[in-house]
């Protein structure tokens, strides 16, 4: 199922791992478990922010996706299905 994970940093633990130069091996590591299909960081609400767009085949890898997030960073996590134009198509075709 496609889903995009929000990960919104907290400002002062992200402070500390950019100043120790981790930051950039932290995403490295996400997204290469992950293979998004898209990722996008911006600011969001004053605050750092990721989005990750990708495939997961089981609900058994949230917790190592997100995990990083939580732990290394004190992030708000949120993890929503969601739909490309084509998967929408398909779907609306289904309501009869």
């Amino acid at each position: 199922m496609r889903v995009m994970l929000k990960a919104t940093l907290d400002t002062e633990k992200a402070n500390e791992v950019i100043h120790s130069g981790k930051l950039q091996e932290l995403i490295k590591s996400v997204l290469e478990k992950t293979k998004p299909e898209a990722a996008y960081f911006g600011p969001v609400d004053g605050r750092r922010t990721c989005f990750l767009i990708f495939d997961m085949k089981d609900s058994s890898e949230l917790p190592p996706t997100g995990e990083p997030f939580f732990s290394d960073l004190n992030a708000k996590v949120e993890v929503s299905p969601i739909m490309n134009l084509e998967d929408l198509q398909k779907g609306l075709s289904q309501l009869g």
